[in-house]
């Protein structure tokens, strides 16, 4: 005798809850540049300023926080790990944090003259809601450590790593 149960049409629960967004930059060349970084293994590290967390009134990422990497078009294109949250004077970032930001840098002085020319663009400083702002060695700034924990890819599915 066949089952004549009726077919259940609940959709399928999601393989895993949503993560809060990792984001880089803002859309465009350079987040395009620093997820491609993040996706070849080169970029392990982020640097963002703790004044950007108190404008957005965000708390720090927990050690072991995971989020979604968010791409320029807005797809998530890898789950990371943050494995490292410091603290600290933007004037005491060290040498190990610039190059481990994978950019290419092969000073702290070159690293910082990118990271201020971003820091001091007129997009950053919209999004303090200070039109003046500026660094110097004595700015709070978050140094993150992180490691790709799953890459998403929608056409061909999830690859664990």
């Amino acid at each position: 005798m066949p089952n004549h149960e009726p077919l259940d049409e609940t959709p399928a629960p999601s393989l895993r809850e949503p993560l809060k967004p990792f984001l880089l930059a803002f859309p465009g060349p350079l987040r395009d540049q620093l997820v491609g970084a993040v996706l070849g293994g080169a970029k392990v590290s982020t640097t963002g300023l703790l004044a950007e967390y108190e404008a957005e009134r965000e708390e720090l990422p927990p050690v072991g926080e995971r989020s979604a990497l968010i791409d320029s078009d807005g797809r998530e294109a890898a789950v990371l790990e943050v494995t490292e949250v410091r603290v600290l004077r933007l004037g005491d970032v060290g040498l190990q944090h610039a190059i481990d930001e994978g950019e290419g840098y092969s000073s702290v002085a070159e690293w910082r003259a990118g990271h201020e020319r971003f820091w001091h663009s007129d997009e950053m400083r919209e999004a303090l809601g200070d039109p003046e702002f500026t660094v110097d060695d004595d700015t709070m700034v978050v140094a993150e450590r992180f490691r790709v924990v799953e890459l998403l890819d929608a056409a061909a599915g999830a690859k664990e790593r």
